[in-house]
């Protein structure tokens, strides 16, 4: 017999005749073979009215300086117009994507360049870790948890966005590994065992409540938020990078390009700014408005959200407990 099973049946057969038998299991169900099978209902999330989460903080936390206006970028302006303070946390120093006359040059123009994305993204503060570029798995996990852990405690972080630590056929050891470290602190900076000597310097166990994550490749998609009012935004958020995010100035390249072979493509106007915004819009995130038409929305976004587990007894007790 299955444990959970044998709690649920020693649990209800206790109960008195018309009590509401509890529901122990809302996430996962028994399959027809005795094993388990994941369930998740997809949700639309939309624009809500007013700052229904002011007080709350979040950080979007990016290996390297574009993932986060690319696949995030619209979650991060409505989360903030709702009431969030945003955090832009990057993990690696960008030594080895952009173009530049040596490594050092890249990576000060990728860290201005992040800079910029955080000031367009209405985001409180940039904050860098500096792991090295495409080798954060020769880096110690444990180590990179313990900086996360740090964060989330002093920045009282509630909500985290990152890549998918569970998604599929990702090449890049650093998003992996970022995220990886991202899920062990997402519980760990709750716990009032893990790293007490942060309590001697005045701070409290915190750890952030949800989490949504974001994959490059397949994942399991159970949130999908509307960005429409934000597309505009993203984009401007997106041309910032432009040492080596997909946005940048393709679009006045790709103009003079056609320009030399005398032709042009309406779609890039007249001007560089308008071929840029235009290129990035339609190009570069496309995917935004594939994942909006697939929902019946203009431009959309694409997540897993997981929340921290709460406890069925709790839950149970809130709903029906009563005075003596």
């Amino acid at each position: 017999m299955e444990r959970r099973n044998f709690f649920g049946s020693s649990l209800s057969a206790g109960l008195m005749q018309g009590t509401p038998e509890p529901q122990i299991d809302r996430e996962y169900q028994s399959g027809g073979t005795g094993g388990v099978s994941y369930q998740t209902p997809l949700i639309i999330e939309r624009k809500q009215a007013g700052k229904p989460h002011a007080g709350k903080v979040f950080a979007a936390i990016q290996p390297h300086c574009d993932d986060i206006p690319i696949f995030a970028g619209g979650l991060v302006l409505k989360l903030i117009d709702e009431g969030y303070t945003g955090y832009l946390i990057t993990l690696s120093n960008d030594s080895l994507a952009g173009t530049g006359p040596t490594f050092g040059d890249i990576v000060l123009k990728n860290e201005q360049d992040t800079f910029e994305v955080g000031r367009r993204l209405k985001c409180k503060e940039s904050i860098f870790l500096n792991y090295p570029n495409h080798n954060m798995d020769a880096w110690p996990i444990v180590e990179i948890r313990a900086r996360l852990i740090f964060l989330f405690r002093v920045l009282r972080v509630d909500t985290v966005i990152v890549y998918d630590p569970s998604s599929l056929y990702e090449r890049n050891p650093d998003h992996t590994v970022g995220a990886r470290a991202v899920e062990t602190a997402f519980w760990m900076a709750s716990s009032p065992w893990d790293y007490p000597e942060h309590f001697r310097a005045g701070l409290t166990p915190h750890g952030p409540k949800d989490a949504y994550y974001f994959a490059r490749g397949p994942q399991i998609v159970n949130r999908v938020v509307d960005i429409g009012d934000y597309m505009d935004a993203k984009v401007h958020a997106n041309l910032a990078n432009v040492t080596q995010g997909p946005a940048g100035k393709n679009g006045a390249m790709l103009k003079a390009r056609l320009a030399a072979q005398g032709k042009r493509l309406p779609l890039l106007g007249n001007d560089d700014e308008t071929a840029n915004r235009n290129y990035a819009k339609y190009f570069a995130l496309s995917r935004d408005r594939v994942r909006g038409k697939q929902h019946g929305l203009q431009y959309a976004e694409v997540y897993h959200y997981v929340s921290r587990d709460e406890s069925p007894v709790d839950e149970y007790v809130a709903r029906n407990a009563v005075a003596l």
